[in-house]
């Protein structure tokens, strides 16, 4: 009788914990996209919109994080400076490729939708985002890193973390740390 007034007594503190964690990590998310939509919409578009988000993207993501679950195993034979490298490249990379696809002025409508946590300092957070007449579903995965920060997000069920990791193993594979960080400098002087 102890153990299974003990185990409801933790089930509850548990649950408590998780939802404080959840809406914690959901009112982080909903202050980095105003920031973000209130940048977006005074910036002038092209690279100076990506210049203008870029301070506030690296205040609410963990490109790290990204970056290195992006190459995936691999990064363990990336020395320091190339782990440096290749996220100061992947950030750049995320943040230049998204921010074209955004028109000053013009805002989205999200919806946030009722939230998860996979685990223990996770938490995953779907939407619902109308823009230019277009609906996509968009779930951002968060972790709790001193503070809530986002280390993934998936467009329409596809995880950019895991999108990138499908191209980055070939070049691993082909040519380790050299490859990956020369495919990155290609990408960034194309974008």
């Amino acid at each position: 009788m102890k153990l299974a007034l003990l185990t409801l007594v933790l089930a509850s503190a548990l649950a408590v914990v998780t939802r404080a964690s959840n809406e914690d990590a959901e009112t982080a998310l909903r202050a980095a996209v105003d920031q973000v939509l209130t940048v977006a919409q005074k910036a002038k578009g092209g690279s100076s919109m990506a210049d203008q988000i870029t301070p506030v993207l690296l205040r609410h993501v963990c490109f790290e994080s990204m970056t290195r679950r992006a190459v995936g195993p691999g990064w363990r034979q990336f020395t320091p400076e190339q782990k440096a490298e290749a996220t100061k490249l992947f950030t750049k990379l995320i943040i230049r490729s998204y921010s074209e696809k955004f028109t000053p002025g013009e805002q989205p409508d999200t919806k946030y939708l009722k939230s998860s946590s996979p685990g223990a300092g996770k938490v995953e957070i779907p939407t619902i985002t109308v823009y230019k007449g277009s609906r996509y579903n968009v779930t951002y995965r968060m972790e709790d890193r001193g503070k809530w920060m986002v280390t993934d997000i998936l467009a329409e069920g596809v995880s950019l973390v895991a999108n990138y990791r499908a191209q980055f193993d070939a070049l691993v594979k082909k040519g380790g740390a050299v490859a990956v960080i020369a495919s990155l400098k290609q990408s960034v002087e194309r974008t």
